[in-house]
């Protein structure tokens, strides 16, 4: 191979830097990014007066200080003795401790100088509205409209109280004379605000009863109840809470729509009457079918969606029986108190059309309407009796596997739809009330059968908020029959009365639920769910004798209705002279009049 060649040997190469050993050069900035050399010459006219003017504040600052230092010197000489002598050196320490000491008294005996200070110098600042953006402008202000809220609520608050303290109980001659609703309405506040604290605020001349007697005719005065239904309230309610109940009653509830899920989805049908011009959203995430109806363009009942069975108007407490009767597939199931239909057609629906569904009422021409409505809505599943609920058992019994009593009510939480509940209702009405439906809850549990593999339930409700016709029947159902109550699965709602002034009932009635217009905007409703875990009827009950009755009707499938009438009149022992068919077919309702 050989040797490499050195042909430049003896020559010495310059080694210059290369790319990475180059000194890179000093930035050159533009001209509009330099420091300005003086920047008094960049200020603005405005900009300088106020530079002025803070430098003037500040003179003036110093001048008060000093003046204030005079002062105090003047004011410690006259107290305080001189001093014995001392160096020079001592005193112009002790002139420097002085002289500090002062500038911190004025410093905190002068911070309301300083603050207005500081205010002006806002005011100025803020002034100059070419500087602030306008979000900061409506921050400025909103922040003086809160502050001149807050005063005005201060003043009202003391006047309220002013008030409070000069309230006085009105004598004969001050009720003689003829007063506005706006003075009974004042005198109720604050005949409530005496009570709550009757100890510091009531007069000694007079009793507690006078003063709720006092405050029982203000109240039917301005709200126009009757002194017997108002005296229940004032016993179900705390006064504070009485208010509420009463101003809530006087407004109508929002209009709420029920889905029918036989024909269609909620989304669609919100989309659909959105589009026609209607305002609605869901009506809560306890319903998956509810919508609430704010305002419409069109006539809500009167839509091509309302008229094909897309959904039906109904209110929302009425969701919460069949929510909490919760039917399944292929049952059996009575509502007992079915007329308009509005329930009915929502038990249909979550059974989609299949099992059986008898719905009953007393009324024959109320019967007519839940014909219509199922109609409308593609209800198929249906028998539509027309009889006393009463009867019931003596021809169906332990045949249902869920019922649904909607029982009749005096409809005292149902005021806003009808005004004359406040004074057309008394004891004799509760009364009769109380005991149809205490014989139309005996009816509807005898018609369960414990043995069912999937049902067993009763479903109790009422529109009413009086003690009587909820939790007292509630009470008298549990001693007669072989049933205990069961949580509703509701997930909302008060609880039910244990304790009821001298009155003790049963300890379980906590899991029924009671809805108030004032707490969940909904008309007033109770809703109870019982379970019947016996067919075996009590001795202690000498209505019917103890007896254990077996199951009779096989299991209901889809071809039900094809043979339910024949067995009905085998099974029952109806004859088939008081049967009655308006329509045969499986794919129409059936009417059987008895």
């Amino acid at each position: 191979m050989g040797r490499k060649a050195k042909f430049n040997e003896g020559e010495i190469v310059k080694k210059g830097p290369g790319k990475k050993a180059k000194k890179q050069k000093d930035p050159v900035l533009p001209k509009s990014l330099k420091a300005p050399e003086d920047s008094l010459k960049q200020l603005s006219s405005r900009q300088k007066k106020r530079v002025k003017k803070r430098e003037e504040k500040k003179v003036e600052l110093l001048k008060k200080r000093q003046e204030n230092r005079k002062n105090k010197k003047k004011e410690s000489d006259e107290k305080i003795p001189p001093p014995p002598q001392q160096d020079s050196s001592e005193e112009d320490f002790s002139e420097d401790e002085e002289m500090a000491s002062e500038d911190d008294n004025v410093k905190v005996d002068n911070l309301n100088d300083l603050s207005d200070s500081e205010e002006n110098h806002s005011d100025d600042s803020y002034s100059d509205e070419d500087d602030l953006l306008p979000i900061e402008k409506e921050n400025i202000k909103l922040k003086k409209k809160q502050a001149l809220e807050e005063k005005e609520a201060e003043a009202e608050m003391q006047l309220n109280i002013a008030n409070q303290e000069s309230f006085k109980f009105p004598t004969k001659e001050s009720e003689e004379e003829v007063k506005s609703l706006q003075d009974v309405q004042q005198r109720i506040r604050e005949i409530i605000a005496v009570l709550s604290e009757f100890s510091k605020l009531r007069d000694a001349e007079h009793s507690r009863s006078e003063y709720i007697d006092l405050l029982k005719e203000d109240l039917c005065t301005y709200y126009s109840y009757n002194d017997f239904l108002m005296e229940k309230l004032m016993q179900l309610f705390p006064l504070s809470e009485l208010l509420e109940y009463l101003e809530a009653s006087e407004v109508q509830r929002p209009l709420t729509i029920r889905t029918n899920s036989l024909k269609t989805r909620r989304r669609d049908l919100a989309q659909a009457l959105i589009n026609r011009g209607v305002n609605l959203d869901p009506i809560g995430k306890w319903s998956k079918v509810g919508l609430v109806v704010y305002s419409s363009q069109v006539p809500v009942g009167a839509t091509p969606e309302y008229l094909g069975g897309h959904y039906i108007i109904q209110g929302a407490s009425s969701f919460l029986p069949v929510m909490a009767l919760a039917p399944q597939e292929n049952e059996r199931i009575l509502d007992m108190s079915s007329a308009p239909g509005g329930k009915a057609s929502h038990i249909a629906a979550l059974m989609k059309n299949t099992g059986v569904l008898f719905a009953n009422d007393s009324n024959k021409d109320r019967t007519k309407a839940i014909v219509g409505n199922f109609h409308r809505l593609g209800v198929v599943n249906s028998v539509i009796t027309c009889m006393d609920g009463r009867n019931i058992p003596k021809l169906m019994k332990v045949f249902f596997d869920r019922v649904l009593l909607d029982a009749p009510c005096t409809g005292t939480g149902v005021v806003a739809k009808d005004n004359s509940v406040k004074t057309s209702k008394n004891e004799i009405d509760i009364q009769r009330c109380y005991n149809l439906q205490r014989q139309l809850l005996l009816a509807a549990i005898d018609s369960v059968n414990a043995k069912s593999p999937t049902g067993g339930y009763i479903v109790y409700s009422t529109c009413s908020v009086l003690l009587e016709e909820n939790e007292w029947v509630i009470d008298f159902a549990l001693k007669k029959r072989n049933v205990k109550l069961v949580d509703t699965g509701l997930g909302f709602g008060t609880e039910g009365f244990t304790k009821y002034r001298h009155l003790r009932l049963h300890p379980t009635l906590n899991l029924t639920r009671r809805f108030y217009p004032h707490e969940h905007n909904m008309d007033g409703f109770f809703v109870a769910k019982l379970k019947k875990f016996s067919n075996v009827i009590p001795t202690s009950d000498t209505s019917d004798i103890a007896e254990e009755v077996e199951e009779g009707f096989p299991s209901v499938g889809p071809r039900f209705l094809s043979i339910g009438l024949r067995l009905l009149v085998e099974k029952t022992g109806i004859p088939q002279s008081r049967v009655g068919f308006v329509e045969t077919t499986f794919f129409k309702p059936i009417i059987i009049r008895f």
